[in-house]
């Protein structure tokens, strides 16, 4: 599907192409290709006179792949979050391709970005006079939309670490566990995002139609300052899941050893009071005691103070 954003029209337009006669109308600013066939693939390239690369040389990840000039353009390639309202959001490659028309983007998937972009441009038709315009507008957003998914993985964060530093009896660590491990995975792919934006806003700066204009430049040193910051963040998100679920793990082996300490003492003092009685209750003929009227509550009372007074000593000990 191609869509194209033209000057002066206030929305997005799907358009139908024929490859033999297809032209791109000259006042164009953004081609938006979404999972473009291979005829459409052709049809920009012939009307742009660049290549568009394919579905797999997007995945590839070398630098060179992603980062690159040809034919006077400046093809860059960065992993864009999408998904992220689910507890696990996904990244994938959306290329995006600075021309001397107009803005070129290729995806496969409909990250919420680009629909908040759109919808910006129907507010506010005249805020893109250019494709470089469009570029910087679109990965403001795009910024936007990881800071808030950062936040959203910070906050479940910060309500894991409520209940694990509770102060009080704290239950479900499996649960706990659990939702660490998937903020850690949120936060990585939050961060293989930003640091891809980061490169791609250091490559584009080099580029003459943002380097040569004061506005434009000032904006790319912007967006490449947020996306520094929010890796610093997210960073910090990073070390924190690590302390809680260092934490975390802690207080479970903590409550495993407080149990086992408790099964260790009843065992010791239970172990003389059974000796007791495992004597007594061999039947041998020759045991005086067997024939004493106070034997038998003789046995009980020295079973209670052999198991008594090995808790007293502990309990000095502060063993319990």
């Amino acid at each position: 599907m191609i869509r194209i954003y033209r000057s002066g029209c206030a929305a997005c337009e799907g358009v139908e192409i024929d490859v033999e006669g297809w032209t791109l109308p000259p006042d164009t600013l953004w081609i938006d290709l979404i999972e473009p066939t291979r005829e459409e693939d052709v049809a920009i390239e012939n009307a742009l006179g660049l290549s568009i690369p394919t579905r797999e040389e997007m995945n590839e990840l070398e630098a060179s792949s992603r980062l690159y000039r040809e034919n006077g353009a400046t093809y860059c390639t960065a992993d864009i979050l999408h998904n992220s309202e689910a507890e696990l959001p996904t990244v994938d490659p959306v290329t995006f391709i600075l021309t001397h028309g107009p803005l070129v983007t290729i995806r496969y998937f409909d990250p919420r970005p680009f629909t908040i972009f759109t919808d910006r441009l129907e507010r506010a038709p005249s805020m893109c006079e250019s494709g470089a315009d469009m570029f910087l507008n679109l990965m403001e957003a795009i910024i936007d939309r990881a800071s808030e998914v950062l936040s959203r993985v910070a906050a479940k964060v910060e309500g894991v670490s409520s209940h694990v530093f509770a102060g009080r009896k704290t239950v479900g660590y499996e649960h706990l566990i659990t939702k660490l491990g998937r903020s850690q995975i949120a936060n990585s792919r939050i961060e293989q995002s930003l640091s891809g934006l980061s490169r791609v806003f250091a490559f584009v700066a080099l580029d003459e139609r943002l380097e040569m204009e004061g506005e434009k430049r000032e904006h790319l040193k912007s967006l490449g300052r947020d996306a520094t910051s929010l890796l610093g963040h997210s960073q910090a998100v990073a070390a924190g899941i690590n302390f809680q679920l260092s934490a975390t793990l802690g207080l479970i082996n903590i409550q495993q050893s407080s149990i086992f300490k408790v099964f260790s003492l009843v065992t010791v003092a239970l172990m003389p009071p059974t000796l007791i009685g495992a004597v007594y209750g061999m039947n041998f003929e020759h045991m005086p005691e067997l024939t004493w009227p106070l034997g038998y509550p003789m046995a009980l009372i020295l079973m209670v103070l052999s198991s008594a007074i090995p808790l007293m000593w502990f309990k000095r000990r502060g063993w319990f």
